[in-house]
């Protein structure tokens, strides 16, 4: 097919509209999940220090009363999304109040939260209100039956980079050829009914091991073909309900067995309007109107945007080759690039202030200055490291040192390894600045 009769195809708005309802009541689901749990107080109200992304640093969060704000704002939006209404502007706030709570510190990062950032911002651009939904309900002369293709193989995309991106960050020899670190987490799980006792085997790691990476790597394709979906989303739920019960990571698999629904036919999509519609009094919705721009903004615009947005998510993955030593060690390259539980790195990281008038030599208490969860993260994190010691230079700073020194004695174990001494201790830490250049103040990996 040539990529103008591609651009001009149109296709069932019907998966755009599933998807939509989808997201919207999954983000808003996750939201108050947060909020029920209490992270929005133990995240960002307790601390009083937080970590930046990399030229972030003026992002900083809002007092109690405001970030209760943000995420009430943020749950309205989402469920705005799920009705379609007022679309456009949902779609932006939404895609706004929850990259902004994302960015607020990284010790908070998953990869799952910059995978709904990222199909946020798409949402905002894609017709997916034009059937179904309070948007054509006040103004039925918006209502499609029909939208451009390329608008719902976006999403395709999105979640098939997520998917093949991630094999392609397991074929390393830790797992693949030590199935690390899943031998060490499967271990651990050894009480859970009926397939307890089979985890401590090694074996049983390694199957979990190639499975997984021969999974994420074939997946898509098989999504995509008409005659393996029904079997692909089968393994999709199955691969997806058992890491829910193995670990610990909260909505993401609900999230991708849902999401994933949208590689599936109009015609599937269609029953599951059809049966959303007995709910709702949608006559009105069922008018065709003369097809005019899906969009305000110019399509071509629009097109060209998502093939550079498309070539970004491609191309970013594999910035850590531009880095020398091990990724997993330096962690140089990794946020932001699907490696999804690939590492077990635990560490220590004992901080010193030294007065280079007087050579006193003052240990610091992490604990009064970070949360339990931040002094975890931030132990095995170089960047974080280096913004934990201009926050105690800052706090010295405060009680009348000039010029304080910052030095630390950290040690990191990896996927299983010895502990291994990580930065150099003879480094003062408040003479470094966080670019992206290799940080030569990391101690070379010894494997």
């Amino acid at each position: 097919m040539k990529i103008k009769d591609y651009i001009n195809k149109q296709v069932s708005i019907a998966p755009l509209v599933v998807f939509r309802i989808i997201f919207g009541i999954m983000m808003a689901s996750s939201a108050i999940r947060f909020w029920a749990n209490g992270w929005i107080d133990t995240q960002f109200i307790q601390p009083t220090h937080f970590f930046h992304y990399y030229g972030f640093s003026w992002v900083t969060p809002l007092d109690s009363t405001g970030m209760y704000v943000v995420f009430s704002v943020m749950i309205l939006s989402a469920l705005a999304i799920a009705f379609g209404a007022f679309y456009r502007f949902s779609a932006l706030v939404y895609f706004l109040t929850f990259t902004y709570v994302e960015l607020l510190d990284v010790t908070n990062y998953l990869n799952h939260y910059y995978f709904v950032s990222l199909m946020a911002f798409i949402m905002i651009f894609l017709p997916a209100h034009r059937r179904f939904s309070y948007d054509v309900y006040r103004n039925p002369e918006t209502f499609r039956s029909t939208v451009s293709a390329w608008t719902i193989d976006a999403i395709k995309l999105q979640l098939s980079i997520v998917y093949f991106y991630a094999g392609i960050a397991k074929l390393n020899t830790d797992w693949l050829f030590n199935a690390q670190p899943l031998r060490l987490w499967l271990a651990s799980r050894t009480d859970l009914f009926l397939i307890g006792p089979l985890l401590k085997y090694t074996w049983v790691a390694f199957v979990f091991s190639w499975v997984g990476c021969v999974y994420d790597l074939v997946i898509p394709f098989f999504l995509v073909n008409k005659k393996t979906r029904i079997y692909a989303y089968i393994a999709v739920v199955v691969f997806h309900v058992v890491t829910s019960i193995l670990f610990p990571i909260g909505m993401f698999p609900y999230i991708m067995i849902l999401s994933t629904l949208i590689f599936f036919s109009s015609d599937f999509h269609e029953k599951i309007i059809i049966a959303l519609g007995r709910f709702f009094s949608s006559e009105n919705l069922a008018i065709e109107v003369k097809r005019g721009r899906i969009n305000s903004i110019p399509q071509q615009l629009i097109r060209l945007g998502f093939a550079l947005f498309f070539i970004f998510q491609l191309i970013f993955p594999f910035r850590y080759a531009f880095y020398k030593d091990n990724l997993f060690w330096t962690e140089q390259g990794f946020r932001f690039s699907w490696r999804v539980m690939l590492i077990e790195k635990s560490g220590s990281a004992t901080f010193y202030v030294v007065n280079p008038d007087t050579n006193r030599k003052i240990e610091i208490n992490n604990s009064d200055y970070l949360t339990p969860l931040q002094e975890k993260m931030m132990a095995t994190q170089p960047d974080l490291i280096l913004q934990y010691a201009q926050i105690i230079k800052e706090a010295f700073e405060k009680k009348g040192f000039e010029n304080p020194a910052v030095y630390v004695d950290a040690y990191v174990t990896l996927n299983g390894r010895s502990s291994q001494q990580y930065i150099d201790p003879s480094v003062d830490l408040t003479k470094l600045k966080d670019t992206f250049a290799s940080k030569n103040w990391i101690l070379p990996f010894k494997g």
